[in-house]
């Protein structure tokens, strides 16, 4: 109830910058997201009830609130679409995890909504989840203007790996050159590399 009151809370603010219609359009667009998402971190014993549980969870409807919105959002999809909560992985890991990929092929994580996890990829999506927290607010935008930059300006192709990432097609630009580039998910490949020469069996 505590996620719910904070997500609908803020879009109310937000919307009074409008008037008063305005707030009751952002808190009832609010509310539609967020109470799946609160029945889903409570479902889920999502974050542990431990002071790390707390910070999360303090994090995730403050600093971090934007990410944690979108993340509802994205969980609000894919439950209408007919995608399973997963309760192994998310119990007391701060996360909540859909069973099934949003998007074929890849696993995808908006704000700590993770959709297709599995063990290989855990560790490549938990940094996804701690970039959010990380960078808070900003986050969303510097991910989609990393995607902007890349794809018109891609000076990746100087030290692109054409052999694991061949790029045959516009749509093999984007998927195999401009995706592995933009700074969030090169951070995420860089440490998957760095682990698999340390020998870390979990990636």
């Amino acid at each position: 109830m505590t996620s719910v009151l904070a997500q609908v809370g803020a879009a109310v603010l937000v919307g009074a910058l409008l008037g008063w219609p305005g707030a009751v359009a952002a808190g009832l667009a609010a509310a539609v997201v967020a109470l799946p998402y609160g029945w889903a971190v409570a479902r889920l014993d999502a974050y542990p009830a431990t002071g790390r549980g707390l910070v999360l969870f303090a994090v995730d409807h403050s600093w971090s609130l934007l990410n944690t919105v979108a993340g509802a959002l994205f969980l609000a999809l894919n439950l209408v679409g007919g995608h399973r909560l997963d309760r192994g992985p998310s119990r007391g890991r701060g996360r909540i995890v859909v069973r099934e990929q949003a998007l074929p092929g890849y696993a995808t994580t908006v704000g700590n909504v993770v959709a297709g996890l599995t063990p290989a990829n855990e560790a490549h999506e938990d940094l996804h989840v701690q970039q959010g927290r990380l960078f808070g607010p900003l986050y969303l935008p510097l991910v989609a203007l990393g995607y902007v930059l890349c794809t018109v300006c891609p000076l990746w192709l100087r030290r692109h790996d054409h052999a694991s990432w061949p790029i045959t097609g516009p749509v093999r630009y984007f998927t195999h050159g401009v995706y592995p580039h933009v700074w969030h998910e090169a951070w995420a490949y860089r440490r998957d590399r760095l682990s698999r020469q340390n020998g870390d069996p979990g990636h």
